[in-house]
């Protein structure tokens, strides 16, 4: 079970470093429940695909399409959890996002199922979205 999970969550963050959208829509269920943090437009829950690709969409939107995941530091596995800790950055403006996140994803059969955000700065992250 953690070498599978860890095999698809890897494979998720690559494809989102390198915008594999196709990729990203086979790793995910489709029911995903996905957990957005903060006080702005795109916190809180997601319940489906559709909607954690409108949110994404919507961030690279907001961001002038500069939206990267510019470094994973390191995965964690717990049975069928797999904690990342990744970089992302952007600009819009003069302003810049470089915030450092760990997501937490659960796998069950074969799919990610549901991703938790915790993000470091949370201020920085909703300044940076708005509302």
């Amino acid at each position: 079970m953690e070498n599978n999970a860890l095999i698809i969550v890897t494979a998720f963050i690559e494809a989102v470093k390198v915008f594999d959208f196709e990729k990203v829509a086979t790793l995910l269920h489709p029911k995903i429940r996905w957990e957005q943090p903060g006080d702005n437009r795109f916190s809180g829950v997601k319940n489906s695909i559709e909607e954690v690709f409108g949110m994404c969409g919507g961030m690279f939107e907001v961001s002038e399409k500069t939206l990267a995941l510019a470094e994973v530091k390191s995965y964690a596995v717990n049975g069928n959890e797999v904690a990342v800790c990744l970089v992302w950055k952007a600009k819009k403006g003069n302003e810049q996002l470089d915030v450092i996140n760990v997501d937490v994803y659960t796998v069950e059969e074969g799919k990610i199922t549901a991703a938790k955000v915790f993000t470091a700065d949370e201020q920085q992250e909703n300044t940076f979205w708005g509302n």
